[in-house]
């Protein structure tokens, strides 16, 4: 800032005719409104970097056949996250609410919609994990990892068991 102020320095001693309480208050407000840009700016990119976080509604994604199938809410609670089916986009056929028929123990039989298909994960780094997530096609539940992708704008999923090697990705898109 020292450095700037230097410059304007010399840009007003090479102006000999110009007074010097006009220099100096000239001076003065570039110096405020520099000051104020470069707050605005730290207080804008913080706001900017608070929204980089899983938590929202996301358009799931076929991993297969690259259509939607549905609405999926991220919520965080003391540092867990964990996601409900909000709605579902049956194909052709197929039932608008489905129930997990192949799902095991208290979720069996269960509408998806309001089901929670994803839980435990906990921010690692730059991804979230330490979870599993729930397929409610095949009712299997698998450890999960996601990781915000294109500016918080999409969210890579993974499904696998034992090593992150051993599974499946999709990519969610939000929606809000």
């Amino acid at each position: 800032m020292t450095r700037y102020f230097n410059r304007l320095d010399r840009v007003f001693d090479a102006d000999k005719s110009s007074s010097s309480s006009t220099a100096i208050t000239l001076k003065k407000t570039i110096g405020k409104y520099f000051l104020i840009t470069l707050i605005l700016m730290l207080g804008s990119s913080t706001a900017y970097a608070a929204e980089f976080t899983p938590v929202g509604l996301w358009r799931t994604i076929d991993d297969q056949t690259g259509k939607p199938r549905g609405l999926v809410r991220i919520t965080e609670a003391n540092g867990e996250y964990q996601a409900r089916v909000e709605k579902t986009f049956p194909k052709p056929g197929e039932e608008s609410n489905p129930k997990c028929e192949k799902c095991e123990g208290p979720r069996q039989n269960k509408p998806v919609i309001g089901m929670t298909i994803l839980w435990g994960l906990k921010k690692q780094g730059d991804a979230y994990q330490g979870g599993e997530i729930l397929d409610p096609e095949n009712g299997k539940i698998y450890r999960a990892r996601i990781k915000l992708e294109d500016g918080g704008k999409k969210l890579d999923v993974r499904g696998f068991i034992g090593f992150s090697l051993f599974g499946r990705s999709q990519t969610w898109l939000r929606e809000e």
